[in-house]
């Protein structure tokens, strides 16, 4: 198979880009990295794509909780079983897809010597955080549903028992300055040659990193596209459209 897997930088409501990517490179997989804020059902939104019978999976960001609605459209949608947060899936080519979608938060847990209680959670699962949060705040008896979009250390725990070629994160791996370096060593226990994120809006050059992290790693920008192909090549199809303004930061 000569074909590459699509990566999509947070769409935020739009998928035009996406289209247009899918017809310049005809994949053999889509992959969303969070913050689809889809206006309609996620199936609704990608319905020609789902047309096409092309494989397609995501994981969720931050914003895709900001809102019943929008909640109902990601996690109720007839794509939801196509959300690999917390999971390994295999891709058409052969290699593996691992995902962990949702961001640090200080109330759950931000792994940050500086952050509140020294970086330590407040939670290790959702269940447990679900028991503490007042009966009229929980979300389909869990937590508040923001926190649908929050990363708890039980979905680090699942993953870092697995292995993969691909892990795929809406937050950013240690090389961000805005990332985290329990990414690095989450992406190096499960073996990964490739860490991918969105959330940042942003795609800066991390190549000086690769040799001592272990892993290339990659930011897509806003509403960005870039392949994967088959022989390990990175391709930027569609530039994010914040990247000229954050591409030094």
């Amino acid at each position: 198979m000569t074909r590459p897997i699509l990566f999509c930088g947070d769409p935020h409501g739009r998928f035009e880009q996406v289209f247009a990517a899918v017809d310049q490179t005809e994949p053999s997989a889509v992959v969303f990295l969070g913050d689809m804020e889809p206006l309609r059902p996620l199936h609704v939104e990608l319905g020609p794509l789902i047309e096409r019978e092309l494989p397609l999976w995501y994981i969720h960001g931050n914003h895709d909780a900001d809102s019943d609605e929008v909640w109902m459209r990601v996690w109720g949608s007839e794509l939801a079983e196509r959300n690999v947060h917390g999971r390994v899936v295999d891709l058409p080519d052969g290699r593996r897809l691992a995902g962990l979608g949702g961001v640090f938060r200080e109330t759950v847990w931000h792994p940050d010597r500086g952050a509140a209680r020294a970086g330590g959670p407040a939670f290790r699962t959702r269940a447990q955080h679900a028991k503490s949060t007042p009966r009229q705040d929980r979300w389909r008896s869990g937590p508040h549903r923001r926190h649908w979009g929050s990363i708890y250390p039980e979905d680090v725990d699942r993953l870092a028992s697995l292995q993969t070629d691909i892990l795929i994160t809406h937050e950013a791996p240690g090389y961000h300055p805005h990332g985290f370096e329990l990414l690095d060593t989450l992406a190096q226990s499960m073996g990964a040659a490739v860490a991918i994120h969105g959330h940042h809006h942003d795609a800066l050059d991390s190549s000086a990193r690769w040799e001592s992290q272990g892993f290339r790693s990659y930011g897509v920008g806003l509403r960005g596209v870039c392949a994967l192909w088959p022989d390990s090549r990175w391709e930027v199809v569609i530039k994010g459209e914040l990247e000229d303004r954050r591409g030094s930061r």
